[in-house]
């Protein structure tokens, strides 16, 4: 088993207890030290408090695990940021509602609201696509404004 599987078996089950996900583990080495980054994801959104219980667990797992040896690391625990693809039903669940754009196989994309999902497709904008037909998937992030009137006609005023 190589580091990252034997590290990830450990913190695993300690992250599903906190009702979360691993969604991925890296592990750098930088000279004497090791980086390991780990990506905790949720049914929901998740917020500062739930990251730093799974942190907790996670650290004091790590300071235990026999593998790591004696070489110092730095742990980093996030979510998943909108810059990482949709590549799971419960990405798709969870992001209902959210603007995304989607390359299929077939050469075509696809722009649109996230709708209902299945564990087998989804629905974005009218479109009910298979996930077996969707090349990438990526969140749009969206602006919205702050000015809730028409500033142009107070300003003219």
């Amino acid at each position: 088993m190589s580091l990252n599987e034997e590290v990830a078996a450990a913190i695993r089950p300690l992250i599903e207890a906190t009702g979360n996900y691993l969604e991925d583990l890296t592990i750098i080495s930088a000279g004497k030290r090791r980086m390991l980054t780990v990506i905790v994801d949720s049914d929901s959104h998740l917020n500062l408090d739930q990251v730093t219980v799974v942190t907790k667990a996670i650290s004091e797992a790590l300071e235990t695990l026999e593998i790591l040896g004696d070489t110092p690391f730095t742990l980093e625990v996030t979510s998943p940021g909108v810059d990482r693809p949709l590549t799971l039903p419960r990405h798709w669940r969870k992001n209902k509602g959210r603007l995304v754009k989607a390359s299929l196989k077939d050469g075509s994309t696809l722009e649109g609201r996230i709708g209902e999902s299945t564990d087998s497709t989804t629905s974005i904008g009218e479109t009910q696509i298979a996930y077996g037909d969707i090349a990438k998937a990526m969140i749009e992030i969206e602006f919205k404004s702050i000015n809730t009137g028409d500033s142009n006609e107070e300003a003219s005023e």
